[in-house]
């Protein structure tokens, strides 16, 4: 029999978020889900080149936030380290297409 860790570890969570500036104050928590549905959210991204961030204790958190809401101000510094991830690789992408 597997301990409960092992068997969390075999559900697959995803989450997604997106923040616009000009729209919203914080990051807001876009989708969610686990199983068959964290497969469906992991698909779309590839499907539309936005990047993924294999974060296990971060998706724990943020797939308990509704969809819509904005991510709570303790999240901050979390999400902004993802944000900068995802930056970072979009530019190194527009470097690339310049070149």
């Amino acid at each position: 029999m597997k301990n409960t860790k092992d068997k969390r570890l075999s559900i697959h969570t995803a989450a997604a978020i997106k923040y616009d500036a000009e729209k919203n104050r914080a990051p807001e928590v876009t989708a969610s889900g686990r199983g068959a549905v964290a497969e469906k959210i992991i698909e779309i991204a590839r499907e539309n080149g936005i990047p993924i961030k294999y974060d296990p204790d971060l998706v724990q958190v943020l797939s308990k936030i509704k969809v819509g809401s904005e991510i709570p101000v303790e999240l901050y510094r979390a999400v902004a380290e993802i944000l900068a991830y995802v930056y970072s690789l979009n530019e190194n992408q527009r470097e690339k297409d310049l070149r």
